[in-house]
């Protein structure tokens, strides 16, 4: 006997128009992308800073960007979400970007790769 809470045999498989290869291969440049926008005020990029919370790449090549920003306050606010929709829009074979801000979950430092902290020494 199996546990339906488990069981996922039952479930259609979830699948995408665009092949396993392409699809790995623009979720590495999306990445690549966002590793290479960085707050202006801190030596670190968005992406190791735990700033991006979701990227979905639908059967359209459109890209939906989730992330938050260091606190509601800051600075690069206005300038932030822009860089990461010029430079996801950059990896070739993408249609669109949309980038949407939000603080729910509030971002903290628990966040952030250990590359990150060892940048900044927060150990």
């Amino acid at each position: 006997m199996t546990d339906n809470a488990t069981d996922t045999a039952h479930l259609p498989k979830i699948s995408s128009a665009i092949p396993d290869a392409e699809l790995t291969r623009l979720t590495d440049e999306i990445v690549g992308a966002l590793k290479s926008v960085y707050d202006p005020e801190i030596p670190v990029d968005i992406y190791e800073l735990g700033l991006i919370y979701k990227v979905d790449i639908a059967d359209d090549r459109t890209v939906a960007v989730e992330m938050t920003l260091t606190t509601p306050n800051c600075p690069a606010a206005a300038e932030l979400p822009g860089m990461v929709e010029s430079a996801v829009a950059a990896v070739p074979g993408i249609a669109d970007v949309k980038v949407d801000i939000t603080f729910d979950p509030p971002w903290d430092q628990g966040r952030m790769s250990e590359e990150a902290r060892a940048t900044l020494n927060l150990w």
